[in-house]
């Protein structure tokens, strides 16, 4: 209803005007001093002191009738319009790929819960923003592979975001296998930009691919790459061992991050590095790429305007004709 009612305007609105003679309408109908009707003497009014009639009661609101036909009047007057938008919208797109680590030490609480449950929701809030580019996700740990495409379908991106759990792959941080699966995904990408955000808390220590070569194939491509490092500096509860039952056993470990080949990554291919030791510090750097990284939109919006007078008028007819036909029948007075 509010939507509606935002989207109405009035191409004759100085009609409104006329709502100036409804208070005077109201002063006439029920202050005004009018002329004495005829009045018939009767000896004895004590039988009828206490009877009263539905009409009695409601014969004082039939001048309501006549205002609200005016007010409807006015309103029909006044050309209520519907306005109706269509929106042309040409976005040059952004191709991102997010290329996700699922190593065991995602599992650190040193984040609540911990790294990898505060990584996805993030990455969804990230995807939600990014309404025009095409994204996709990459995930790694000692083997990588591609969970999702590039599409434009936010909502499966989403989906497999949700999905993601330390297991799916052999344990290990193969960065430069996750990196150059990331890089194959976009070398056939037609778009303006290509971006990869990386995102691991570890040491590269598997795979059979260098994350420097990694670095050079999607410098020679022109894809960016943002690194970012997560863990808080020194200690934090991680998994050290796993028992018979699959259950991980935690321990506090020195938190091992190679910064060095991320920074160097991320300069590498003209991209940035960034460093998240809580939530928050991760929401604001997805935040920082979300600026940094700009979709451009050209939006043409057109307008189309449909006439809504009708059903004022239509009200206002029907109220005047509804106040005649009680007049005269329930209501006929005798002069």
């Amino acid at each position: 209803m509010m939507q509606f009612l935002s989207n109405i305007h009035f191409a004759s609105p100085w009609w409104f005007l006329g709502f100036l003679v409804i208070p005077y309408m109201i002063w006439w109908q029920y202050f005004a001093k009018k002329s004495v009707a005829a009045t018939i003497t009767i000896s004895d009014l004590s039988s009828l002191k206490k009877v009263t009639t539905w009409k009695e009661r409601v014969y004082p609101w039939l001048p309501i009738l006549q205002i609200l036909s005016i007010l409807f009047f006015i309103i029909a007057m006044a050309r209520p319009q519907l306005t109706l938008k269509e929106e042309k919208i040409k976005a040059e797109g952004l191709d991102i790929m997010m290329v996700m680590d699922l190593s065991s030490s995602m599992l650190s609480r040193d984040f609540d819960p911990d790294r990898l449950e505060v990584s996805k929701m993030v990455a969804k809030e990230f995807v939600a923003k990014r309404v025009h580019d095409r994204l996709g996700l990459v995930v790694f740990s000692g083997e990588a592979f591609t969970q999702c495409p590039l599409t434009m379908d936010h909502q499966i991106v989403t989906d497999f975001l949700s999905s993601l759990q330390v297991g799916m792959l052999a344990d290990g941080t193969a960065i430069g296998m996750g990196l150059a699966t990331a890089v194959n995904r976009l070398k056939d990408s037609k778009a303006k930009s290509k971006i990869i955000i990386l995102l691991t808390d570890g040491v590269n220590n598997a795979g059979y691919i260098d994350p420097n070569t990694a670095a050079d194939i999607a410098k020679e491509m022109g894809v960016k790459v943002y690194t970012i490092a997560v863990g808080t500096m020194g200690q934090a509860l991680s998994p050290v061992n796993r028992r018979s039952d699959g259950q991980y056993m935690y321990a506090m470990a020195q938190v091992e991050i190679d910064t060095e080949l991320l920074q160097k990554i991320a300069e590498m291919t003209d991209g940035k590095y960034f460093r998240a030791i809580d939530r928050q510090s991760l929401e604001n750097i997805y935040t920082e790429i979300d600026r940094l990284e700009k979709t451009e939109i050209e939006i043409d919006i057109f307008k189309r305007y449909k006439d809504e007078y009708r059903i004022f008028l239509y009200l206002g007819l029907a109220m005047l004709l509804l106040w005649w036909l009680l007049k005269a029948t329930l209501f006929r007075t005798i002069s």
